[in-house]
């Protein structure tokens, strides 16, 4: 009987492909799932029998780990590097955008909030 082994639901075709590689590398045969015409079905990583399956499994879980961790380090990396981005590095790098999409923002937000100041006021 199949087991399914990775949903594909909202994954990175990246991540996607390196989860194909790690079984392709072990040997270990499956087969894909679309979500179809009308994305309905669901679209994962299959294994035809059972006999593989803990091993796929283990394998899936420690890549899961590996991954978690090495998305972890990249990303402390940035912190430290200051690459990630914040509100004063967005207005900084690009002042007349930033300052025009704010001024849009004020300007849809008094619109909406106008008939129930108008309200208060009369």
């Amino acid at each position: 009987m199949p087991v399914l082994l990775f949903r594909l639901n909202g994954v990175s075709e990246e991540e996607a492909d390196e989860v194909r590689a790690l079984l392709d590398t072990h040997s270990i045969h499956y087969y894909e799932t679309t979500a179809g015409r009308w994305g309905v079905s669901m679209p994962g990583i299959w294994l035809p029998d059972e006999e593989q399956s803990s091993e796929a499994k283990a394998l899936l879980q420690n890549y899961q780990a590996e991954r978690f961790q090495r998305f972890n380090q990249e990303q402390h990396h940035l912190m430290q590097q200051s690459l990630a981005s914040s509100l004063w590095a967005s207005f900084w790098k690009k002042p007349v955008r930033f300052t025009l999409v704010i001024l849009a923002v004020l300007f849809v937000l008094g619109l909406s909030l106008y008939p129930f100041v108008d309200l208060f006021i009369n």
